[in-house]
């Protein structure tokens, strides 16, 4: 049931780690960045963090991309349909282009900001010459916000899809990712 490069039908260890450590950043990120408001009205301070994760997460999105293309994933089980692997390429797809977007998105508009652009108070990130003024920022700003409900409806799309390959297909798509 599998490949010389995947022997077993599973991703990689590099692959899998990059997976859940991504997803599970996403999933803190996504509250993090949607009830900022609410949270700094209560006295927490997020953005910072909500940004260094961004950051972390369009690095690891880099990294992701570069490996997955030297790596391709395991073959589906021959009893998944085209109709379904069409969608599942279709879905990967969006949400690698999310990987990206949210965090370019989050990067162009903190860049007009009037704060500095820090990784976890670690180091300074640089900013790109914009102010607020200009139009890409006001777009990424906006973008930013619409590009992370995106991500939850995809994020869910993807989550449901797992779980029927699980729970009612059992036909193994979902321990690919789990070793």
């Amino acid at each position: 049931m599998g490949d010389a490069r995947h022997p077993a039908g599973r991703y990689g260890t590099v692959s899998r780690f990059l997976h859940w450590s991504m997803a599970a950043l996403i999933l803190v990120n996504l509250p993090l960045g949607l009830l900022s408001d609410t949270l700094e009205d209560a006295g927490y301070e997020t953005v910072g963090l909500h940004k260094s994760i961004g950051l972390t997460l369009l690095a690891l999105a880099l990294i992701r991309i570069g490996w997955r293309l030297m790596n391709p994933p395991p073959p589906l089980p021959a009893s998944v349909s085209r109709r379904d692997a069409r969608i599942a390429v279709a879905v990967h797809v969006l949400l690698y282009a999310l990987m990206l977007a949210l965090p370019l998105t989050g990067y162009i508009f903190s860049s007009a900001g009037k704060y500095p652009l820090t990784w976890f108070d670690l180091f300074g990130v640089p900013k790109l010459a914009l102010t607020r003024d200009d139009a890409i920022v006001g777009l990424s700003r906006e973008g930013h916000e619409i590009l992370g409900w995106v991500m939850i409806a995809a994020a869910l799309g993807h989550i449901a899809a797992a779980l029927r390959h699980h729970l009612v297909l059992r036909d193994g798509v979902l321990r690919r990712m789990l070793g």
